[in-house]
């Protein structure tokens, strides 16, 4: 008796083999595509070392920071005065420049016009702001030697004086670094830059926050990017290895702001694309010395 042919066995097979093609083709489109996607965009963060722990601002808040610790050097203040003023403005306004706040309260410090603080407009200009709160400050007998939230509230008024206590370790991060206390200690993770403006905003932040700097400008090179040199001269600090980490490390709070790609002070340089500092395998800048590089 003839034996049965049992039916079903290959086109179950050449289904199993079709399967198989098939999740093969679709995970090579799928790495394909994912070799194809532009890398995520970077989380822009600004960090000022201190103790172990790393405190944390956007950087808009950061360029706001830099501010207040220019401001001060320049009016012979010590880093415990930008401490104050830093950790004043994290609680009045997030160290942001708003344009709105309680009653008629605006800017930084939201000050009042109504108060005698200056016009609306007047407070809205950081540099105006910054340099009325430690004008205020300055008249306050002690304010080294005060908690930050007292002298704080000796300038400000604050219907909350005791909440500017919570941002003072933050503040003192900050502060340390930017007044070269603490070399290295100040670093920002910053996308590529997309739109370059050249020199300009460069050269007109320095004015606006350092004052009439003589300056170093070198040509661009074959790709655009111009150096400008800053001399430790800039400020009024005596040490010029400190004078030259505070210019260095207010380079990079307000690198987001005016397309600055690369900080170098000493033999050690910031850059966009490695955002700690590396040393540059070269001979070092001049003490106090510091050279920006500036997309084209």
């Amino acid at each position: 008796m003839p034996r049965r042919r049992r039916r079903g066995c290959l086109p179950a097979l050449v289904v199993a083999a079709l399967v198989v093609v098939l999740v093969a083709v679709a995970v090579t489109a799928v790495v394909a595509l994912l070799e194809r996607r532009p890398p995520a965009a970077v989380a822009e963060r600004c960090f000022a070392h201190l103790d172990g722990t790393d405190w944390s601002l956007s950087p808009d808040q950061a360029q706001h920071a830099a501010l207040a610790a220019a401001v001060a050097t320049r009016r012979g203040l010590p880093a415990r005065a930008v401490t104050i003023g830093i950790a004043t403005a994290l609680q009045e306004s997030r160290l942001e420049n708003i344009d709105y706040g309680d009653r008629d309260s605006v800017g930084l410090y939201q000050q009042r016009p109504s108060q005698g603080w200056g016009t609306v407009e007047q407070i809205m200009d950081p540099v105006y702001s910054t340099t009325k709160f430690f004008e205020g400050l300055e008249k306050v007998p002690g304010y080294q030697d005060m908690a930050v939230t007292e002298a704080a509230q000796a300038v400000q008024r604050s219907g909350f004086p005791d909440a500017y206590a919570q941002h003072e370790v933050r503040a003192r991060a900050w502060a340390s670094a930017l007044t070269g206390h603490s070399p290295a200690a100040l670093r920002c993770t910053l996308d590529p830059v997309d739109e370059p403006g050249g020199t300009g905003p460069v050269l007109a932040r320095i004015t606006r926050d350092l004052g009439d700097v003589a300056v170093g400008v070198a040509l661009p090179d074959e790709a655009g990017r111009s150096t400008i040199d800053l001399p430790g001269t800039a400020l009024p600090v005596e040490d010029p290895v400190r004078a030259g980490w505070s210019l260095a490390q207010w380079s990079v709070a307000v690198a987001w702001a005016v397309d600055v790609e690369s900080v170098t002070v000493g033999d050690v340089t910031w850059t966009r694309a490695e955002p700690t500092w590396q040393p540059t395998g070269t001979a070092p800048l001049p003490a106090g010395q510091v050279r920006l590089t500036v997309a084209g």
